[in-house]
């Protein structure tokens, strides 16, 4: 079961979103309510919003419990862009150009219990519904140590791993990091 909420023309640029909507993507309501509570970011405020605004939605429509949801998914696109202009030196002016952000926030639950509604009983019966319908599991380990165990991370940041240099060379070797 998804449960949506969307919030649109948000007057604060999608870059500055993003940071706070990829914290909190795969967890736990509660959780994710209590990161965003103590987050210092102006977009934490209208994000926070949204999520109260989509668990209200599923408890109200729904009849699901908010212990059982999550945040599955989280997207930020691009809103309008407002032009402005500024002026500089010589006459001319220069272009300011004032974003906007749309968020759509989706829900799921992490039980696969009968949902009750108020129109009608929705169920989940399907053993294949159920198996795609999974939630992410959300894991503390870091991003580097998930990269590794893929196979993914680069050959050169092994060969930083497996050989170590000495510290004048690493100085003055341009292209160290």
């Amino acid at each position: 079961m998804e449960i949506k909420a969307s919030l649109k023309n948000l007057h604060i640029a999608p870059r500055k979103v993003r940071l706070v909507a990829s914290l909190i993507r795969g967890m736990d309501v509660g959780r994710a309510e209590t990161e965003l509570a103590n987050l210092v970011k102006r977009s934490s405020e209208p994000v926070s919003k949204l999520l109260r605004s989509a668990v209200a939605n599923a408890v109200h429509n729904f009849g699901l419990s908010r212990d059982g949801l999550y945040v599955s998914e989280i997207r930020v696109d691009g809103g309008e862009v407002f032009k402005r202009f500024r002026a500089r030196a010589f006459g001319r002016a220069a272009p300011i150009r004032k974003r906007t952000s749309h968020i759509s926030l989706i829900l799921a639950s992490r039980d696969k219990k009968t949902v009750i509604s108020r129109s009608k009983p929705v169920v989940a019966n399907s053993i294949a519904t159920e198996e795609k319908a999974a939630p992410r599991e959300f894991s503390e380990t870091p991003e580097k140590e998930r990269r590794f165990e893929r196979g993914q991370e680069s050959k050169k940041s092994r060969a930083w791993k497996s050989k170590p240099i000495n510290f004048v060379r690493r100085v003055f070797n341009r292209k160290a990091i």
